[in-house]
């Protein structure tokens, strides 16, 4: 699925195309900084009926949110130099106990993945629109 996106309500349509298709719990994101990975989060979850805040977990590594369905668990391993740092913050513990967890730069984890089933949302900006890839 492939979504273009001129203004930031045009996020909701993308998660509502999407939600209904979400099978698996794990959702990678993957874009540049400021293609609107946390904003695509943001609207996820206000449609998940979460009441949390939703914010980039870029110095957090990992935020938590509930929902109705259960918790959320949002990445972001921008900062991680290694596989073992990813190790060392739980994530196998997170990925068994989350509704949806949702991972922002998930390359450095990407093969460990590999196996698991997931989703991947790919965002590209050009100029002030983004070229959103759901598969």
């Amino acid at each position: 699925m492939n979504f273009n996106i001129n203004t930031i309500e045009e996020w909701q349509k993308v998660v509502d195309e999407i939600l209904p298709k979400l099978q698996h719990n794990i959702l990678l994101l993957k874009g540049n900084l400021g293609a609107g990975k946390t904003t695509f989060t943001q609207f996820l979850l206000k449609s998940l009926e979460s009441k949390d805040e939703v914010s980039s977990p870029t110095y957090a590594i990992v935020n938590e949110y509930h929902s109705p369905k259960g918790k959320i668990f949002h990445f972001d391993l921008y900062r991680m130099k290694n596989i073992g740092e990813v190790y060392d913050i739980g994530i196998e513990e997170y990925l068994d106990s989350g509704f949806l967890n949702i991972i922002e730069w998930p390359e450095i984890y990407e093969e460990e993945l590999a196996d698991l089933p997931h989703h991947e949302i790919s965002i590209e900006t050009s100029g002030d629109s983004r070229i959103v890839n759901f598969h």
